[in-house]
């Protein structure tokens, strides 16, 4: 049994401090990600997702390598991105990216799981801003980031296709 109470926004939410999300919404989101060609490319797995929440994994593989035998930069930056665009997306309308910055913190081992959680810090009409974070299977912190969603206030284009 899932218990609900009222967050700081006075909205409901879940034990976990989430709030929940339309199912169409939910099936629709993990549907595109399986099907977008540079996700799959990548082999970016959206594994968790409520309204304001998302966790997308990637394993680092030789061919996301930079010149220097790392995992590349591009690659994490991928990894947080999808995160940042589903959990802004989660909603059910569109959301695209005004600002994104992130820090690198570490490179992850080769063959490393990474993992990117994006979380909602603030959401308006027009704006909402996340936090996100990139970690290795062993918790260790390898990026960072802050981003802006601009909320086109429109819905997911996606929702009622067949």
């Amino acid at each position: 049994m899932v218990r609900y109470f009222a967050g700081m926004d006075g909205k409901k939410m879940n034990e976990g401090g989430r709030r929940d999300m339309d199912e169409n919404v939910r099936k629709a989101m993990f549907e595109k990600v399986a099907q977008e060609e540079f996700s799959r490319k990548l082999n970016l797995r959206l594994v968790d997702l409520e309204k304001g929440f998302s966790r997308v994994e990637m394993t680092c593989t030789p061919d996301m390598e930079n010149i220097f035998g790392m995992t590349h930069g591009g690659a994490i930056f991928s990894l947080i991105d999808v995160a940042f665009e589903t959990a802004c997306n989660s909603h059910g309308t569109v959301a695209v990216a005004l600002n994104v910055m992130i820090t690198y913190m570490a490179s992850p081992a080769p063959g490393s799981t990474l993992t990117a959680e994006a979380r909602e810090l603030s959401c308006t009409r027009k704006t909402a801003s996340y936090d996100i974070k990139a970690s290795d299977q062993e918790g260790r912190l390898i990026a960072s980031c802050q981003a802006l969603a601009y909320r086109k206030g429109i819905p997911l284009p996606f929702l009622h296709e067949k």
